[in-house]
């Protein structure tokens, strides 16, 4: 059995609630080919997309496919009514026969070897990532980000001591740009990693509802991706030592943050306490005063009076 060779065979089947259109889109991407090419393999006639493979890595390459929503099947290898490799010929007379023939092959070679690994790519929503280079690109990301921020705001100061209208306006510009670009880096990031995951970029806007923002990143970076091959390409390469170390010291900022935070939270609730006991026995200080100044009063007013009545009142026949 260890030396049994296997085949992807495809007749044009598709996945139950699959749309043809939206079939063909997904093996263009898989096969990085054309739609046009694509539609030549959808004609009822079995197709060898791919051939002398081992069962593990047959099972891998008919999951991308039913991931795409084409429903192929592996077989043993044995000759089929039609390979894909076998129309893959050249010259102007094949090229004259292929432009008149309905059934010609893909000018693609669609039946060739997926690769082991996706090309990475920053700046895109196509391609997958994982979880540490997930955490490792956020923050460069953050970092870049960060430093942008305080280039934008030197040149706000030296520029302000000239012109603060200037200063606020250029201030304004460039950090409206810093943040749009902090925007669209960010969603290509996370549509790369939603894709590892084998789900839709457009999940990414679940980030956008109130609670469920607050669950979602999470899942970004605890769950795993797929292992193989999926709809949206070959998995990404391996971590390397620099997307490792990047991933350790940005799980270690987390905490880290979390620790300033609550330490910042705490000394502004003890200042504020102190502040309102100083405010408090200011108030009884001054009601004391008030208190013994009024009592003085009361003891001037009354020792007066009894001043008054001590005085000899002179009678009428003096």
């Amino acid at each position: 059995m260890s030396d049994s060779r296997f085949k992807i065979v495809f007749d044009g089947a598709l996945r139950p609630g699959v749309e043809s259109t939206t079939a063909k889109l997904n093996l263009a991407e898989l096969f990085k080919s054309d739609v046009d090419a694509i539609e030549k393999l959808f004609t009822g006639r079995p197709v060898a997309l791919k051939r002398d493979l081992s069962h593990s890595d047959a099972e891998t390459y008919l999951t991308a496919l039913h991931n795409a929503g084409v429903d192929a099947r592996i077989e043993a290898e044995q000759p089929v009514a039609f390979s894909l490799a076998e129309t893959h010929e050249t010259g102007s007379s094949t090229a004259d026969r292929a432009a008149a023939s309905p059934y010609a092959p893909p000018r693609a070679a669609v039946g060739d070897d997926l690769p082991e690994f996706a090309t990475l790519k920053v700046f895109t929503i196509h391609g997958r990532i994982g979880r540490l280079r997930y955490l490792a690109w956020t923050l460069a990301l953050t970092v870049a980000m960060l430093v942008a921020a305080g280039i934008i705001s030197t040149v706000g100061f030296a520029v302000a001591t000239a012109s603060p209208t200037i200063a606020i306006i250029i201030g304004s510009l460039l950090g409206f740009a810093l943040f749009v670009a902090l925007v669209v880096v960010s969603v290509q990031i996370g549509v790369q990693r939603l894709h590892d995951l084998g789900w839709s970029g457009w999940l990414y806007l679940l980030n956008l509802v109130p609670l469920v923002n607050s669950v979602f990143p999470l899942l970004l970076l605890v769950l795993p991706g797929n292992t193989g091959a999926n709809q949206y390409g070959a998995p990404p390469p391996r971590n390397s030592t620099a997307v490792k170390i990047l991933a350790s010291l940005w799980l270690a900022f987390i905490p880290l943050m979390l620790i300033i935070v609550v330490t910042l939270g705490m000394n502004g609730y003890l200042d504020q306490l102190e502040a309102n006991m100083d405010s408090s026995y200011e108030s009884s200080s001054i009601t004391s005063d008030a208190d013994a100044d009024q009592s003085v009063i009361v003891d001037e007013a009354a020792a007066q009076s009894a001043d008054d009545a001590a005085e000899p009142v002179d009678s009428p026949e003096q």
